[in-house]
């Protein structure tokens, strides 16, 4: 666990309906991309930050950028959220070094492409344990937490995937549609008790991970195109917008849903996906 705090008085922090001050945040696969773009919009609207991610020196760093610019306290963590032990104990640890837990972002996911005759079994186990199991496992570890505080905001990052399919991506489809119906019984069993539980849908995001695809894209295609045209081709055929979603855009919306402005969206897929699901 690595830490890093400002003092208050350097806190520079959002107001008015997207205020978050006095509340405690844990978002995992916190280390870069969505993650770490919503562990970064969260503090800017006064929430204090634990970052959990299997690379724990990368959410730390992090965690450093996050503190630097918002001057909320912040916390990296480091363990596999497919480890149910690991997922306890650092619950707990979040519980002593913050005194609470008000929101939970469910943000770490993997994949694997394969057609499905040919899908590995061992690949079908990792892919739902991550996307789909650790969901489970970090809810009901925070539950308890929220119950006591009276109110609690979790966000799933589901997908695009999780409303509609793509070929070659069984495990992935299969456990977003889980994440999906699993956030709708969250919703359901925390609306009496103040806790809301939404899923977050994204198209194609411009992380770090899609980024470095491109040179391979671009030889897939034949190698006469360009890095972008084969980005565009492999990523944004099926977004009318026809451009890539900024991780700072569904960093806004997560910390939205986590106001107090956003206490009646509960149960929610909320496609962000540049029109792909209007089709």
């Amino acid at each position: 666990m690595s830490s890093q705090t400002s003092s208050p008085s350097s806190r520079r922090t959002a107001k008015g309906f997207i205020s978050l001050e006095g509340r405690v945040s844990l978002v995992t696969g916190a280390s870069r991309g969505i993650g770490a773009a919503a562990a970064l919009e969260l503090a800017k609207a006064g929430s204090a930050v634990a970052l959990l991610d299997l690379e724990e020196a990368a959410a730390a760093e992090t965690a450093r950028g996050v503190a630097s610019e918002t001057g909320m306290k912040t916390l990296a963590y480091g363990a596999s959220v497919a480890d149910r032990d690991a997922v306890r104990r650092v619950v707990a640890k979040v519980v002593q070094d913050f005194g609470a837990i008000d929101h939970l972002v469910n943000n770490a996911g993997v994949q694997f492409v394969s057609p499905l005759d040919k899908f590995p079994d061992e690949k079908w186990d990792f892919v739902r344990s991550i996307d789909l199991d650790a969901v489970f496992f970090m809810t009901k570890t925070v539950w308890p937490h929220m119950v006591a505080r009276k109110r609690g905001r979790i966000v799933n990052l589901a997908s695009v995937q999780g409303i509609i399919a793509t070929e070659y991506k069984a495990a992935y489809v299969a456990s977003k549609h889980g994440v999906v119906g699993l956030t709708q019984a969250t919703a359901l069993e925390g609306a009496p008790l103040g806790i809301t539980a939404n899923a977050v849908c994204p198209g194609a995001v411009l992380t770090d991970l899609v980024k470095s695809q491109a040179p391979a894209l671009a030889q897939s295609y034949g190698g006469g195109i360009s890095e972008e045209e084969a980005m565009k081709r492999a990523f944004l055929t099926n977004m009318p917008t026809q451009r890539f979603i900024m991780p700072e855009e569904i960093a806004q919306l997560i910390t939205y849903l986590c106001t107090d402005a956003a206490r009646s969206i509960t149960g929610a897929a909320i496609a962000i996906d540049g029109g792909w699901t209007a089709h």
